[in-house]
């Protein structure tokens, strides 16, 4: 599940944790798109890509429950000027869930500039996090779901927010597939998912991250900042089974206290299953949407905590900040972030 803050685990090995997915409309193409490694983690923050793991885009049919295509993206060791080398392989059918299958090599390039082969095109590399909230506001939805409690909005003020994230940077891998692809023809409706996994020594994979929905990690499981939640090892198809009394129950407690639905047990089941399974809703070729209304991919400039706060709390919350807090960090042309 998504994260973004400042953890032990995030200062050793923040190459291996989402901040952000990001799927929506591009140049007749479908864009995917994965943050990892913020620079919120301060110094100690190790720049580049992981070479012993896997960044992979799990892709979803017509609401199918497992993925039926995978783009695996692998790194290798920075040279002398920082630069990886990278592999993007596609994955189709049974193969695209198989930890031990190859896949089919598409594009070989390196960090910082754009590779192309076949329906895909990538760049990957260090960029300008579009990403935007004010933490101090966080706290107080924070503080109101582990208590079960009012909303407290005194405490936060929407004309004093400030992006609490400016000047930060991420590590992104920007994929981009033409609708030219067979699987992602104009109109097709797609669930997208991410995950990096980490090479064990038994020769396997090991899941170390994954994301969906933004926002969930901050807002459900604040104070795990181990990442112990299983929900990071678990597939999708296992969300709502095993966790949706979770979700259900914590946002039932909250609207109950905030006197924002009629029947708070009947709101937090249709909470869990809008979010679970943990997977990005799109229609290829749409223009893409966070929103508290409608939720279809998401794009750079999405109001994401906004839209999730909203939804949460059953009532309309403005975050105090607008997509121009962070349109410097966004592109209109391929690969449609700013590197730094």
């Amino acid at each position: 599940m998504s994260h973004h803050l400042d953890t032990p685990l995030a200062a050793q090995s923040g190459q291996l944790f989402i901040n952000d997915l990001f799927v929506f409309n591009g140049e007749r193409a479908t864009v995917f798109v994965m943050d990892v490694n913020s620079s919120v983690t301060k110094a100690d923050i190790k720049r580049g890509f992981h070479a012993e793991a896997r960044y992979e885009f799990k892709i979803h049919f017509n609401g199918g429950e497992f993925e039926e295509l995978t783009y695996r993206v692998a790194f290798g060791e920075p040279d002398g000027t920082g630069k990886q080398t990278l592999m993007v392989y596609e994955l189709t059918g049974a193969d695209a869930r198989d930890d031990a299958a190859m896949g089919t090599p598409v594009v070989e390039g390196r960090t910082g500039e754009v590779s192309s082969g076949g329906n895909v095109r990538i760049w990957a590399g260090r960029i300008t996090d579009p990403f935007y909230i004010d933490l101090d506001q966080l706290a107080t939805v924070n503080a109101a779901f582990k208590n079960g409690a009012k909303l407290d909005r005194s405490a936060w003020k929407a004309d004093a927010a400030k992006n609490t994230f400016a000047g930060t940077t991420v590590e992104s891998i920007v994929l981009e597939v033409s609708q030219d692809e067979p699987l992602l023809r104009d109109g097709t409706q797609i669930g997208v998912w991410c995950t990096t996994k980490l090479a064990t020594d038994a020769g396997g994979w090991r899941p170390i991250n994954r994301g969906g929905h933004p926002m969930m990690w901050p807002i459900f499981w604040p104070t795990d900042t181990d990442f112990s939640n299983p929900a990071n090892a678990r597939h999708p198809s296992n969300d709502l089974k095993e966790d949706g009394e979770e979700i259900a129950s914590a946002v039932a407690r909250v609207v109950a206290a905030n006197g924002t639905a009629p029947d708070p047990q009947a709101y937090g089941w249709s909470v869990a299953r809008q979010l679970y399974p943990d997977v990005l809703s799109y229609q290829v070729g749409t223009a893409a949407n966070y929103g508290f209304a409608a939720r279809n991919g998401r794009t750079l400039a999405d109001n994401a905590p906004e839209a999730m706060f909203s939804l949460v709390l059953n009532t309309g919350v403005t975050s105090g900040l607008t997509p121009e807090v962070t349109k410097a960090a966004r592109a209109d042309a391929f690969p449609y972030v700013v590197p730094t």
